[in-house]
């Protein structure tokens, strides 16, 4: 029997770019069948379609992969299982706070014993480099010696979205579900550091953790990031021991983590032992090369970008999702629709929220709340009505403080696929 040849969204746009050039009528019947063949639209009309950007391949095509059950974890997506990596369906990111059981996972290595089980005895955490005294400290010295902070804080994969590049990128093919905002308790790093005494000669913080190496070998590192002093002194940047209340679970760095907000979430380093405050920018694996780097400028895609114009991820851009309803709903013509989603953005608040109906020919303001504390994500609500039956598409779009939207494509193209933050957008069947 001959094999099916599968086809990739992508293929589908090529199909879609194809029909240029004909008639409107026969255009739109040929692409009603190539849309029919893989979601079964064949039959419904797209009042709005006159508005799309060219090319542009319905949001119905995107098919959403079966969920699975893990490690506590409930209806997550399994991109790789060792490491194990999963992310969540947008429609389960709907609740103010993101709960463990919701929360992606992103792991470069094999989770320790010690988080497996949940066991501090002989842990302890060391600050040393470019300090005045080194400091070596039990969790319950820390919990104790500084004061206790609780913030509610996003952490989103730089990668988050990188099935939306075209060419493909290399690294775990996340849609838009690595990210998360959970409820931190833990101090402040910045309450640490000042306790060791940062030397004036201090330039970046780097951590180590106790994640395995897929090798077994306990001698080579996983993964060695970090963040600019600037960073580590921030007033949001939290050494954290709860989540949600309880203790660090086993995928999230028990005992005890890194959160730095607003940055890649690879920063956060997980089952720390060591902080090591540098006199340069640190060069530890995860931080050369293109990992966790961009471009210098924008270039053509599948580009061989030289090492030297690579520079390092910082801030996250503005971005926003759509959590309710789920793409693909149903809904009757006339009837205010109810969307809700969140927005956030890495170097400051969300100010403004809009959704479209119509290819972005014309927006909708949405109600935008302020976040819990800085760093949270801002819920946002809003109701659109369609005018005809057919199918929809909702697009989102945030715009941060300093003005700046999300794009209506996947930006600018880079060898790893980061920072993709373009709209969200789901399909609506009106009848």
């Amino acid at each position: 029997m001959a094999r099916r040849r599968e086809r990739g969204i992508h293929n589908l746009s090529r199909a879609v770019a194809a029909l240029r050039g004909t008639g409107v009528s026969e255009s739109r019947r040929r692409l009603l069948k190539v849309l029919g063949s893989a979601i079964g639209l064949s039959s419904v009309a797209i009042p709005t379609w006159g508005h799309r950007p060219t090319g542009l391949v319905s949001t119905a095509l995107a098919a959403q992969p079966r969920p699975f059950t893990t490690d506590g974890k409930e209806g997550l997506t399994l991109l790789s299982d060792r490491p194990v990596n999963a992310e969540t369906p947008v429609a389960l990111l709907d609740d103010a706070l993101t709960s463990n059981a919701r929360h992606f996972i992103r792991n470069n290595g094999l989770v320790p014993e010690r988080a497996r089980n949940q066991d501090t005895q002989g842990w302890s955490l060391v600050v040393d480099g470019e300090v005045e005294r080194s400091l070596e400290l039990t969790l319950g010295q820390l919990k104790s010696r500084y004061p206790n902070r609780r913030e509610a804080l996003v952490l989103e994969c730089a990668g988050n979205g990188r099935a939306g590049f075209h060419p493909s990128a290399s690294g775990n093919q996340w849609t838009l579900g690595a990210v998360g905002c959970a409820l931190y308790t833990g101090v402040r790093l910045k309450d640490v550091l000042v306790d060791a005494g940062v030397k004036s000669s201090a330039v970046y913080l780097a951590y180590y953790g106790e994640d395995l190496h897929l090798s077994g070998d306990p001698d080579t590192v996983v993964i060695s990031r970090g963040v600019s002093i600037e960073k580590a002194l921030d007033q949001q940047t939290l050494l954290a021991w709860e989540m949600n209340g309880e203790p660090l679970p086993a995928q999230h760095g028990f005992p005890l983590r890194l959160v730095v907000p607003g940055w890649p979430a690879s920063a956060s380093g997980k089952w720390l032992r060591r902080l090591w405050v540098r006199d340069r920018v640190h060069d530890g694996p995860k931080m050369t090369g293109a990992s966790y780097r961009v471009p210098k400028h924008p270039v053509l895609p599948g580009t061989e970008v030289p090492e030297g114009d690579m520079v390092i991820i910082e801030a996250m851009p503005v971005k926003s999702v759509i959590t309710h309803p789920a793409s693909g709903v149903s809904h009757t013509v006339g009837a205010p629709l109810v969307l809700r989603g969140h927005a956030w953005c890495g170097d400051g608040p969300v100010e403004g929220m809009h959704l479209s109906r119509d290819f972005g020919a014309t927006w909708t303001p949405a109600l935008l709340a302020e976040p819990r504390n800085p760093f949270a994500w801002q819920r946002w609500e809003a109701s659109v009505s369609f005018p005809t039956p057919g199918h929809y598409e909702v697009w989102a779009r945030a715009t941060d403080h300093r003005s700046r939207m999300q794009p209506m494509v996947v930006p600018g193209w880079n060898p790893r696929g980061y920072l993709n933050n373009a709209m969200h957008r789901i399909a609506v069947n009106v009848t």
